[in-house]
């Protein structure tokens, strides 16, 4: 019986091994799949915030003041004082022309202006002598007409000289060039040597001797369509992005609105003005523009990514998402302001809704903040 017993006993056990190894995968697989069933999503809570809806757009940035510093007088190039990249102040000699012959003109012209002054001081005193034997009836009318005409012709070549004098001074004057205002050499045009001439100043944006910027206030040049240029104005405030200033915000000011699209893009012209002092917005690179044109402050807002079709977000309620249908208002590239369908601290699924239907069981696996 003893052995029967032990055999019995040993049956038994190995048999609830079995069952036990046979069930534990079965009840393992039935969890993971009841677990896998859910769709993980991850939730927004609602929060009242100020939203903005803004306009954006991308231009070049240009110097706000640009100059070809040329030469009013044609002529060859004695000195050139500064070179590309140099700061230079206003009044600051830039560059001068061989002013020899320049310089000649002028001591003749000065001459000249000397000659005539003194024939006029001549011619004056001639008709005071005169003046004074008319009025003792000393002299004909015929010989007060002859002094009279002297003087008129004395005064006439006065101003010829002295006009010729002008000349020659400016002539002298612009064949030394200098800057009307501080800033920074863009270009050198021209080297020692060349013969400038000013007629040809306009034929190509590299003419003249130098090329002078001031961007201590830049301006950058965007086109809007007519929706968005509805609501811009002059004076309005703009910021402006740069991609090798990531997070900075330059603030400007509308400069221009054009109230007349483009004949070929059909868009308008807006201007925006920026303030520069550390010259880190650069003339010819690119820079995104960005207007507030409107701002709800304490507005119910929700990410873009939470609403569906415009029209519907899903709400989780109990742990299930709940299809609620929603009212929108100002909106920009990451926010959307809720007027109607939602109240502060409800729980949206912002990640995960795609797809999802209406009443369906959910699980959260986190949360997406602003």
């Amino acid at each position: 019986m003893r052995p029967r017993l032990k055999t019995l006993v040993f049956g038994v056990v190995v048999f609830s091994l079995v069952l036990a190894a046979c069930n534990s995968p079965q009840k393992k697989k039935a969890s993971t799949e009841a677990a896998a069933g859910l769709p993980p999503v991850k939730v927004f809570k609602v929060v009242r915030q100020s939203i903005s809806e803004k306009v954006m757009a991308t231009g070049a940035i240009e110097a706000w003041r640009k100059i070809t510093i040329t030469p009013d007088v044609g002529g060859k190039i004695a000195a050139i004082n500064v070179n590309e990249g140099d700061f230079v102040r206003p009044g600051q000699v830039l560059a001068e022309l061989d002013t020899e012959a320049t310089r000649l003109q002028f001591k003749q012209a000065e001459a000249g202006f000397l000659v005539a002054q003194a024939g006029l001081k001549d011619a004056q005193k001639n008709k005071e002598r005169m003046d004074r034997l008319m009025a003792e009836k000393a002299v004909s009318d015929q010989q007060y007409e002859k002094i009279q005409l002297a003087l008129e012709a004395a005064s006439a070549q006065f101003e010829q000289a002295q006009a010729a004098l002008q000349l020659a001074k400016h002539a002298l004057d612009v064949s030394i060039m200098k800057a009307p205002f501080g800033g920074v050499i863009a270009s050198r045009n021209a080297e020692v040597g060349d013969v400038i001439n000013p007629m040809m100043g306009s034929f190509s944006p590299t003419s003249g001797v130098l090329t002078l910027v001031d961007f201590s206030r830049i301006k950058i040049h965007v086109e809007v369509s007519q929706d968005e240029v509805l609501p811009l104005k002059k004076g309005q405030r703009a910021l402006v992005r740069v991609s090798v200033f990531p997070g900075r915000e330059f603030e400007g000011k509308v400069s221009v609105v054009n109230l007349v699209a483009d004949s070929v893009t059909k868009k308008f012209g807006v201007e925006v003005a920026v303030d520069n002092p550390d010259l880190a917005l650069r003339p010819g690179t690119f820079g995104e523009v960005v207007f507030e044109v409107r701002t709800h402050d304490r507005a119910i807002v929700l990410p873009q990514k939470a609403i569906l079709d415009n029209t519907y977000v899903f709400l989780l309620q109990n742990g299930k998402a709940v299809r609620r249908e929603i009212s929108l208002g100002l909106q920009n590239r990451t926010l959307v302001e809720i007027t109607s369908g939602l109240a502060e601290g409800d729980l949206v699924v912002a990640e995960g809704n795609f797809g999802l239907e209406d009443g369906a069981a959910v699980e959260i696996i986190g949360e997406v903040t602003l």
